[in-house]
């Protein structure tokens, strides 16, 4: 049997076909398009080599993070031995963390770029989950872009996971173009987030083509918990500041597109936002369009977004078929590449929002690593809507592990974001505004609006104690709080001993 031409098979075959040590690049940014049902059979292919005494471990690229399908059970099977740019899988942390698998964090960005110049080595096989494929190789992707096109593009081999579970529709949101190369890349001709400057499918060589896989599932769902109060006093914060910022002309009061981050407080911002009754309608130009933000189109109050991704519940997806003739022309899919392009975010004008790890004094971001070694799930986006937005705002909780963690710290273990790029700050306690402060004032602010009351006196005696210069910086003091967190428990702890701080930071950093 074949599909336009293209032979059908079954994904153990497909598995069969991809060898120990080979790239593969799977479609998937978030589990919105991830490819499913091949990942799963490479993991039992995997699994029976290793039960044989047999290597077999895959150098494994995708648009950003995946479904368990994908990550998970080739994680599980411990068939990753590289992996980048960006993963949220458990088991994937942990084999990172012990040093199991290489990993490469990167700006989602950057993504295509770095496979059509080859800078990865060769895309051996892409393995691409579509709605339909044509005989002359058009690729209609489903509910993701990603860096899917660039895969198509530069891959060996091409395995497409048709499937029949996606609704051939949400292709008609897509709006996919691969920039031409330097020194001949023109300016992307973006003058508002729905604009439309490309076409609704991807190109393959059919040649590349070895074979369809067919499939009939939906995306597996991310779950996102309800707003807490924590989230909903950071997202009045937020929401209050935009009001004020209109209020002054510093926002003009049509507003500014918004992007948004993944995760509970994104979700919690953006509920907020639409509640507010001072600010109005606005768009989304961001790289994820998650569940609060649907309901909000779906209220009027979002008048569209641009978007890379959806990351919809199942009953919201089924929501969007229904409606699609209201959804499609409000929602625009794009590649990473243009849907995270740095000259877009500057040229649209974005309010960026997203979430740290850890925030120091005078407002460098560490959004990636736990006491600066351990990776969480990478930089994502958020770097590049960060450095280049209108308006860039970063958001967590004051404290984590029930106060034993202060995410206000005198310096960060890991930075992803540097001061230069951090213009306001929030936690539940408040939102501290960096714009036109030196970095004496930043650190008075941040400790004053942010900071659990908990930690302040800490902070503040940190600051004074330091001692007069630019940056008021304690070099042998400025870990004292992760110190105390790895070798106590608890980063208010007492004091500890000077005799101890040389081998404990030696151990631990």
């Amino acid at each position: 049997m074949d599909y336009e031409g293209f032979p059908i098979l079954d994904a153990d075959e497909v598995a069969g076909l991809i060898p120990d040590g080979a790239m593969v690049a799977f479609s998937g940014f978030t589990p919105a398009g991830a490819a499913k049902a091949v990942p799963r059979a490479l993991a039992r292919r995997a699994r029976e080599y290793h039960a044989a005494g047999l290597p077999y471990k895959l150098r494994v690229l995708t648009g950003a993070s995946t479904g368990s399908s994908l990550d998970e059970a080739l994680a599980q099977a411990q068939a990753i031995s590289w992996r980048a740019p960006y993963q949220s899988s458990r088991t994937l942390r942990d084999q990172i963390n012990r040093g199991d698998v290489d990993f490469v964090d990167m700006h989602l960005s950057d993504v295509p770029q770095f496979t059509l110049f080859g800078f990865y080595g060769p895309i051996d096989f892409a393995v691409i989950e579509a709605s339909e494929i044509t005989a002359d190789g058009r690729v209609y992707l489903t509910n993701s872009i990603g860096a899917s096109p660039a895969f198509l593009h530069s891959a060996e081999n091409v395995i497409i996971e048709l499937n029949r579970g996606q609704s051939r529709r949400v292709a008609e949101m897509s709006d996919i173009v691969v920039p031409k190369t330097p020194p001949y890349r023109p300016a992307i001709d973006l003058d508002h987030p729905l604009q439309r400057i490309g076409k609704p499918y991807a190109r393959v060589d059919p040649e590349k083509v070895i074979g369809i896989v067919e499939t009939n599932e939906p995306d597996e769902a991310t779950d996102f918990s309800q707003a807490n109060q924590i989230n909903k006093a950071i997202a009045q914060h937020v929401a209050e500041f935009f009001a004020s910022e209109i209020a002054c002309g510093r926002i003009p009061r049509e507003f500014l597109p918004i992007q948004s981050g993944v995760g509970n407080v994104a979700n919690a911002v953006l509920e907020a936002i639409g509640e507010h009754p001072d600010l109005p309608d606005f768009t989304m130009y961001t790289e994820v369009l998650q569940s609060s933000a649907f309901e909000l189109m779906r209220q009027g109050r979002l008048r569209g977004a641009s978007t890379c991704a959806l990351v919809l519940s199942p009953q919201q997806m089924k929501q969007l078929v229904d409606e699609i003739d209201y959804f499609s022309s409000r929602l625009v899919l794009r590649p990473q590449d243009i849907s995270n392009n740095p000259a877009a975010v500057r040229q649209l004008g974005i309010i960026s929002m997203n979430t740290a790890l850890e925030i120091d004094i005078f407002a460098h971001v560490n959004s990636t690593h736990v006491c600066g070694k351990r990776i969480m799930n990478g930089i994502g986006g958020s770097g590049d809507f960060t450095r280049n937005a209108y308006k860039s705002i970063f958001m967590c909780p004051s404290v984590a592990k029930g106060g034993s963690i202060s995410t206000i710290v005198p310096m960060c273990t890991h930075i992803d974001h540097s001061e230069h790029s951090v213009q306001v700050v929030v936690t539940e306690q408040g939102l501290a505004d960096l714009r036109g402060l030196a970095p004496k004032q930043r650190a008075l602010t941040i400790i004053e609006r942010c900071a659990h009351p908990d930690y302040r006196d800490y902070l503040y005696r940190y600051l004074h104690d330091s001692g007069a210069s630019h940056v008021q910086h304690d070099l042998t003091r400025c870990f004292k709080l992760h110190q105390n967190f790895l070798r106590y428990g608890s980063m208010l702890h007492d004091e500890i001993p000077e005799s101890e701080i040389d081998r404990i930071f030696s151990a631990s950093f």
